[in-house]
């Protein structure tokens, strides 16, 4: 590269940069600078006229440049001597420029080369206000860091960033032993876990709380303090991190004591809390040992309590619960408890029984007593209300036990109560508890049972008045390598209630269409229908109507050959909008089965506005149809009403051929039952279909 194309290639580079340069000969004055330079300089420097800034001796009008003080100005001019005559490498200077134009602190740097056998000097200044700025702000963040108070900073998650000297000295940790542990570190035993999820909710709802709370040490010392915790979020809203202000509290006697108070009772009805309850409870547990008495623990929670908090609101709710609390004091002797658990959950600690009579018949006479007076009507300020209350009862036999798993075992009574009807009581046994932990542990094979392709549908023929086969119900088998055939009266309500029948439910239509997708494609099968049960949960989910539609129009399905099977009571709820989802169905050509039907509560005014297909004699009134006039009376009624309102009628359940006969000279030709097959699986179906059309 030409010397002259180096220059040009040099003067774009200076060009380029944003730092103010100017390039001096040995004796100081400029050679050349770059455009940022003419550009400050103009109205910063005497040079104040275009081009005179080439050979202009830029030691002598260094100190006029207005807006930098003379020390400055002077320190600069005598760096650059320095870097000239080679006393060092390199001159570096930060100052303060104050002028009409500009104001801000600058760097300048001074370094030195040879060029063509003499010596050049290099002069930047570069703008530097806003790390200066910067720089400022961390070193007040620092100093207000470092105040009396104790301060965490913690990630999202709880796990702790960095803390302060004032934490340090305050708790009695080191730095290392607690950053990088979580919040919980701190934690003491006065609070229950419902405290501290109460403080995060509304952390997470408002983005602070305020309060005072128990806190542990490191040698183990419990300690009050004032905590305040907010939320940082980013731009967005998302929560980035925490910071903890803690300030150690100095009691009082008036403190200690609201402290105290804080800490084992609940502030709404003033009744002990849990932390109180389970002190008292053991030390009844102990005293039963020593004296042979028995006693008894009793959980009470309200009917209903929060539709009044719904409808009346959250004031109106807690006057019934300051209510409830001194009804159930005057209920018990002044040597029993009577604590709040929360919500509108009380316990009452029964202790001493056995003395006039059985400790079941003293414990159950109580809890009746508390019943009755619950049950009287509140005066809430201008509204009158009843409550009621479900009780759950367990016995204290002198014997040792887990403090948590008789408030278990009360729970457990409490909620057999509530299944029995409410405003009763009920006792904990043994049967109640291994029954709940079978549920349990079915509950934990359901969830997996999906996962482990563990379900099966097996297929029950239905067959037209020649016994030849029109199609079939899919029946879902849940089918455990150790539990064997887990019979679905037993698995499919607790899916339902766990919300695991609409991962279920669909893969049942899917697997439903897949096969019906199969038998397209042989001219045997090929018109055969399948009829699938829907819950009442998939059957409302918002995206059911998509979920048959993508079925279909995956598997390229004939929607006629698809039939769903709803239940009388499903369609009962919600009716308008049940008629409105089965429309849509029924415009892309599903077809509706209503099944067992004449067992619920059928409205005729909606039955007529249902799009239904087929109505499905319930198999109970099959059953005795052949000996029974009665049941022969409701099959003749319920077949006359389909035939009037255009319907099919099928009839399940049968299992002989005298029903069948009894159901064909009725006017019924539609059959599924024992008598043409029991349900099986797809193969043994197809097996069975292919040698009965050959």
């Amino acid at each position: 590269m030409s010397t002259f194309k180096t220059i040009q290639l040099a003067e774009h580079v200076l060009n380029a940069l944003s730092a103010h340069i100017a390039v001096l000969d040995e004796t100081g004055n400029i050679v050349t600078v770059n455009n940022a330079w003419r550009l400050f300089a103009i109205e910063n420097t005497p040079l104040h006229l275009a081009g005179a800034f080439i050979g202009v001796n830029y030691l002598a009008v260094c100190d006029q440049v207005t807006g930098v003080n003379a020390k400055d100005a002077a320190a600069v001019a005598e760096g650059i001597r320095s870097v000239m005559r080679g006393d060092i490498a390199e001159y570096v200077i930060e100052y303060c420029f104050d002028s009409s134009s500009v104001n801000g602190w600058f760097i300048c740097r001074v370094t030195a080369f040879p060029w063509e056998s003499t010596l050049r000097v290099v002069v930047s200044h570069a703008n530097i206000t806003q790390r200066k700025l910067t720089e400022n702000k961390l070193r007040i963040s620092a100093t207000a860091f470092e105040t009396q108070e104790g301060i965490i900073v913690a990630d999202e998650n709880g796990i702790i960033l960095r803390v302060n000297q004032a934490f340090l000295g305050m708790t009695g940790y080191k730095s290392e032993e607690v950053i990088g542990q979580g919040l919980l570190i701190f934690r003491s035993e006065r609070h229950h876990a419902d405290f501290y999820a109460t403080i995060w909710s509304e952390v997470e709802l408002t983005g602070m709380w305020k309060g005072e709370v128990w806190n542990q040490r490191k040698n183990g010392e419990n300690y009050p303090e004032h905590v305040t915790v907010t939320a940082v979020k980013d731009p967005d809203g998302i929560i980035t991190n925490y910071v903890l202000t803690l300030a150690e509290i100095t009691m009082s006697n008036a403190a200690a004591e609201e402290i105290k108070s804080l800490a084992f009772y609940d502030p709404l009805t003033k009744l002990p809390n849990r932390r109180l309850l389970l002190d008292r409870l053991n030390l009844a547990l102990i005293s039963s040992a020593r004296s042979g008495e028995d006693g008894a623990l009793l959980i009470i929670d309200l009917d209903d309590f929060k539709t009044l908090n719904d409808t009346l609101g959250h004031g109106i709710g807690d006057l019934l619960l300051q209510q409830v609390a001194q009804r159930l004091l005057a209920c018990v002797r002044s040597t029993d408890t009577v604590a709040r658990l929360g919500g509108d959950e009380f316990v009452v600690l029964l202790e001493g029984l056995g003395a006039q009579s059985a400790p079941t018949a003293e414990a159950e006479s109580i809890g009746i007593k508390i019943l009755n007076v619950i049950n009287q009507p509140y005066t809430l300020i201008s509204y009158q209300r009843h409550s009621t209350a479900s009780i759950g009862i367990t016995l204290l036999s002198g014997q040792e036990a887990d403090l948590d798993t008789l408030l278990q075992q009360a729970d457990i009574a409490m909620y057999q109560a509530k299944k029995a009807g409410r405003n009763t009581l009920r006792f904990f046994d043994k049967q109640m508890q291994e029954s709940i932990n079978d549920r349990a542990s079915l509950e934990g094979e359901l969830r997996k049972a999906l996962i482990k392709k563990q379900f099966q549908l097996y297929y029950q023929a239905q067959v037209d008045q020649c016994g030849q086969e029109i199609g079939a119900e899919v029946l879902l088998r849940w089918i455990h390598p150790e539990l064997g055939v887990v019979s679905p009266a037993q698995f499919i309500p607790l899916a339902e209630e766990t919300g695991l029948l609409l991962p279920i439910g669909l893969w049942v239509l899917d697997t439903a269409c897949a096969q019906i997708k199969s038998w397209q494609q042989n001219p045997l099968t090929s018109k055969l229908t399948l009829s699938v049960n829907v819950s009442a949960s998939q059957f409302r989910h918002v995206d059911f109507f998509a979920q048959v539609q993508e079925a279909l129009s995956r598997y390229a399905l004939n929607p006629m050959l698809l039939k769903l099977e709803l239940t009388e009571n499903l369609l009962l709820e919600n009716i308008e909008e049940t008629i409105v989802s089965m429309a849509e169905l029924r415009s892309i050509g599903v077809r509706f089965s209503l099944d067992d039907f004449g067992t619920g509560y059928s409205s005729l005014q909606y039955l007529k506005r249902l799009p239904l297909t087929q109505l499905k004699i319930d198999q109970s009134f099959v059953r005795d149809l052949v000996v029974d006039v009665c049941d022969k009376a409701i099959v003749r009624t319920i077949i006359a009403m389909a035939k009037s309102l255009n319907l099919e009628v099928i009839a399940e359940g049968v299992e002989t051929d005298e029903q069948r006969q009894c159901l064909l000279s009725e006017g019924c030709s539609l059959f599924q039952g024992y008598l043409f097959g029991k349900p099986m699986p797809i193969n043994e179906f197809d097996q069975g279909h292919l040698q009965a059309n050959h």
